[in-house]
């Protein structure tokens, strides 16, 4: 076995052990402003993407949400035959307390009410009010509720599809 050199080596300089036949390589610790630079140039992409899956996250949550508000909602529409006087603020306001982190603002509300041989009763209209139409809730019946609502997916400052529209539909059989 080659004996070890135990010298000292000026800063900044490594010593490797090699075989025999194998080159020395020296090497010196200025390599680290490559990787600095290196990061500089990742960073401003990874926080893009970083930020555009976030708020593809809140956009898909929020699309989650107003299924499910509508959904409940739409329940409630139907089985509101004769318990309330305006069965649609009903379920505008079940809309919006199932669904709090909508901004009940920018739900826009589609009402429409089918007899039983799918002839349109009332609507489709887009008054969140229908007191004068509780008489065409018949039973066996349909009753449909839509509601759009904006999503927002800017990232940094640029919205990557304006006029983003999340849309909810439910048709339920009036009891």
């Amino acid at each position: 076995m080659p004996a070890v050199d135990l010298t000292p080596l000026p800063p900044g300089v490594t010593r490797e052990v090699r075989f025999l036949g194998e080159p020395v390589r020296v090497r010196t610790s200025n390599e680290g402003g490559a990787a600095v630079v290196e990061f500089a140039l990742v960073v401003p992409i990874l926080l893009l993407i970083v930020t555009g899956i976030f708020r593809f996250g809140v956009a898909f949550n929020h699309d989650l949400m107003l299924t499910d508000a509508v959904a409940i909602g739409g329940r409630y529409l139907s089985i509101s035959r004769g318990v309330t006087t305006d069965p649609c603020a009903t379920a505008v306001t079940t809309v919006a307390n199932v669904a709090p982190n909508l901004n009940p603002t920018n739900l826009t509300f589609t009402f429409g009410f089918y007899g039983a041989t799918g002839a349109a009763l009332y609507g489709p209209t887009t008054t969140k009010t229908c007191s004068g139409a509780t008489a065409d809730l018949v039973a066996s019946g349909t009753a449909t509720l839509k509601v759009t609502y904006p999503c927002n997916l800017s990232v940094f400052g640029k919205n990557l599809i304006p006029g983003c529209l999340l849309t909810a539909t439910n048709t339920e059989v009036i009891q």
